[in-house]
C-alpha cells in the first residue's frame, strides 16, 4: 500500500489549506478495508496526532487544537483522503503525514498504524 500525500505549501495565518492522501497499490482495495489518520510534526517536536477515521461509517475524530478548524472526509471512488484545515494559526506549522492500517477499525495512536505517506509541509506564516 502506498499513501501519497499532497496540497501542502506557505499560507497566511487564518488561511485555508486542503490536504490530499492518494492511497494505491497493488494489494489495496478499499478505503473501506483501512483506519486512517492524519499526523503531525512541527520542527522540533514529536508527531502528533491530528485526526482519525472509523472506516466502518467514515465517522471522525479530532485532537483538541484543530477541532472546528479542521475536517476530514474521503472519497472512495476516488481512494483519497482529505484534511480541510481552515482559520490556519502558525502553530498549525508542521510536515503532516496520513497513515493507514487494514486491522485498526479508528485509532489516534501512530504506533498502531502501519502505512504512512511521506508527509507534506505546512507552513503558516505571513
Amino acid at each position: 500500500v502506498q499513501l501519497q500525500a499532497s496540497g501542502g505549501g506557505l499560507v497566511q495565518p487564518g488561511g485555508s489549506m486542503r490536504l490530499s492522501c492518494a492511497a494505491s497499490g497493488s494489494t489495496f482495495s478499499t478505503l473501506d478495508d483501512y483506519a486512517i489518520a492524519w499526523f503531525r510534526q512541527a520542527p522540533g517536536k514529536e508527531r502528533e496526532w491530528v485526526s482519525s477515521m472509523d472506516r466502518r461509517d467514515g465517522t471522525t475524530n479530532y485532537a483538541r487544537s484543530v477541532t472546528g478548524r479542521f475536517t476530514m472526509s474521503r472519497d472512495k471512488a476516488k481512494n483519497t483522503v482529505y484534511l480541510q484545515m481552515i482559520s490556519l494559526r502558525p502553530e498549525d506549522t508542521a510536515v503532516y503525514y496520513c497513515a493507514a492500517d487494514r486491522y485498526l477499525i479508528y485509532s489516534s495512536e501512530s504506533y498502531e498504524y502501519d502505512y504512512w505517506g511521506q508527509g507534506t509541509l505546512v507552513t503558516v506564516s505571513s
